[in-house]
This record gives structure tokens, C-alpha cells and sequence, in this order.
């Protein structure tokens, strides 16, 4: 039987594997973090997706392109070069320290060796790549369950972005908190922003950002969020759409549970209403230019 487009997939049902594979995504994404010219807002090492996986953008490395991919169908992860060789590591239960050095040889063997910072970011009380042998988890049905819900709110968000004119982003996978994300902006810089040099990189101009991820501190549950930076003023009173979204103060966004996407009759819509309602109350309330920032319907 087909799997459904939108599978169930709660956060305790699969915490283990969920933590080995952040870990594993943080590997591949720091290959690119080395590799890759420094494109604005980390665009240019954020994953992106395949019709089978996530993959880094073409890399060059000591004279060779290439590119790493996650396979969620055959699960493996590919490395393949421009001119042809390609190395597979299967994508199985092991160690986050045993896949960083199976990833780091492959490489060396493929002439792109690199040496990156092992330490994990974006998590509590990290470990070391080489050291964890903690996270070690992989289950095949929850990895495919996280892959077909990725590969369906993907095309949602890239036609929410349509009718925004303005600097957007691409649809893409930030390895750092595993979520896919896609950010508009409004031109006008932003107030100085404390925290590491690539935090305030990315929210040096307002943004209003909509994405999903699979849960985490303090929400435990996959779901939709939307934010503005700087948040508007009153932005956390103002009613949103769909009726199961709500302003989560811990976190300072508006969320959206994947369990009321599921439910709804249309999930596409419910996530279109809950991406257009929120980028809505917030542009206007921060006074956004939107006859500039907005393709604007054809007169009759």
C-alpha cells in the first residue's frame, strides 16, 4: 500500500533516530560550511532538496566538484564527484562517531579531504563527532516518514513564496536545527543583533520567516512556525489563521501543529492560510512596503 503523502510521525516515536541523523546532517552540513564561498545568510551551505533526499549544493574542493547526498529511499549516503566516481556509505544504525569517519576517509580517499570543527551546534550538551557514541539509532520507517513529509510541505512553501517580489530565500534544510525553512525580506536593515557572527549575519536586514521542523525544546511536537524579526510590536495578539495556530510565547512565533495539518481536509491549504495569514499580520504591522514587495494583480 502507498504510504500517505502526510504519515504520522510523533516526536517520541522516533527521538533516537532523529537525534543520530541532526548529527549526521551537521557532518555533511560543515563539509559544505568548508567548502563553499560564503553566500549571505548561510544560503550557500544549507541542504537542499532532491526527488530522494537532501543534498549540499556542487562543491569544489582542491580543483573537484562534488556533492553529498542523503538517499532516503535507499538510504545511503552518496558522494559523488563531477568526473564520475561516486562513494556510498549506508545509512544504517552506527555511531555518529563511526559515520564522521567513514564520511572524513571517503573524502580524503576522493582527493576533497577537509578538516572541519567536530563539535555539533544548535543542540545542548553536545558531543564531539568523533567521541559520540551515543547517538546511534536508525529506523528506515521513521527516516521515510520524515523524508515524504519533507518532500510535501516543500512544493507548499515554494508557491507561497510566488507572489513575493522581494529578496527571498530559497525553499532550503538548515542542518543546524533541522528545519526547512524559507525567509522574506523587506530591504530596510534591522536593529544589531547579539549572538555568533552568523545569527547576526542573518538577521541583519527585517525578515519574516515561515518553516517546519520535527520538534525540540521547548516543543516537542513537529509543526509550522512563523516569525518576524524584530517582531512588530502587538504581533503576538493578532489573530492568525488557521483556528489551530497560536502565538507560542517561549519561543516568540506563531505555530502551527503537524497533527491539525494532518486533520484538516486540505493540509496544502491549511498550510498556505497559516504561511499567507501570518506574513500578513506582520508585514503590516511592521509597515512593510507591500506594493513594492508584492506581485500585485493584473488590472482588467
Amino acid at each position: 500500500m502507498t504510504a500517505p503523502r502526510w504519515p504520522e510521525l510523533p516526536y517520541e516515536s522516533w527521538k533516537d533516530t532523529y537525534a543520530t541523523l541532526h548529527m549526521w546532517t551537521q557532518i555533511v552540513g560543515k563539509v559544505a560550511l568548508a567548502c563553499a564561498p560564503p553566500l549571505n545568510h548561510s544560503w550557500g551551505i544549507a541542504l537542499h532538496l532532491t526527488g530522494r533526499g537532501l543534498t549540499t549544493p556542487l562543491l569544489t574542493r582542491k580543483g573537484r566538484s562534488f556533492t553529498i547526498a542523503f538517499d532516503f529511499v535507499e538510504h545511503r549516503l552518496d558522494i559523488s564527484a563531477a568526473d564520475g566516481a561516486v562513494r556510498s556509505v549506508p545509512l544504517r544504525a552506527q555511531t555518529v562517531a563511526d559515520f564522521y569517519r567513514t564520511v572524513m576517509s571517503l573524502l580524503d580517499e576522493m582527493g576533497v579531504g577537509v578538516r572541519i570543527w567536530p563539535m555539533p551546534v544548535e543542540v545542548p550538551s553536545p558531543i564531539r563527532f568523533d567521541h559520540d557514541v551515543v547517538h546511534r539509532s536508525y529506523d528506515r520507517d521513521a527516516v521515510g516518514r520524515c523524508w515524504t513529509i519533507l518532500a510535501a510541505v516543500a512544493p507548499v512553501l515554494n508557491e507561497a513564496r510566488c507572489n513575493f517580489v522581494g529578496k527571498c530565500s530559497p525553499v532550503h534544510f538548515f542542518w543546524g536545527a533541522v528545519d526547512l525553512a524559507v525567509t522574506r525580506f523587506s530591504g530596510r536593515p534591522a536593529p544589531p543583533r547579539e549572538g555568533p557572527a552568523f545569527m547576526r549575519e542573518a538577521y541583519s536586514h527585517e525578515v519574516i520567516s515561515h518553516g517546519f521542523w520535527f520538534g525540540s525544546d521547548p516543543l516537542f511536537e513537529p509543526a509550522f512556525y512563523a516569525y518576524a524579526v524584530p517582531p512588530p510590536a502587538a504581533l503576538d495578539r493578532i489573530p492568525v489563521q488557521p483556528s489551530a495556530a497560536y502565538y507560542h510565547h517561549g519561543l516568540g512565533e506563531f505555530i502551527l501543529p503537524y497533527a491539525a495539518v494532518r486533520a484538516a481536509s486540505s493540509p496544502e491549504d491549511a498550510i498556505r492560510v497559516f504561511v499567507n495569514s501570518t506574513y500578513e499580520a506582520a508585514a503590516n504591522l511592521a509597515s512593510w512596503d507591500r506594493s513594492a514587495l508584492e506581485r500585485q494583480p493584473a488590472r482588467s
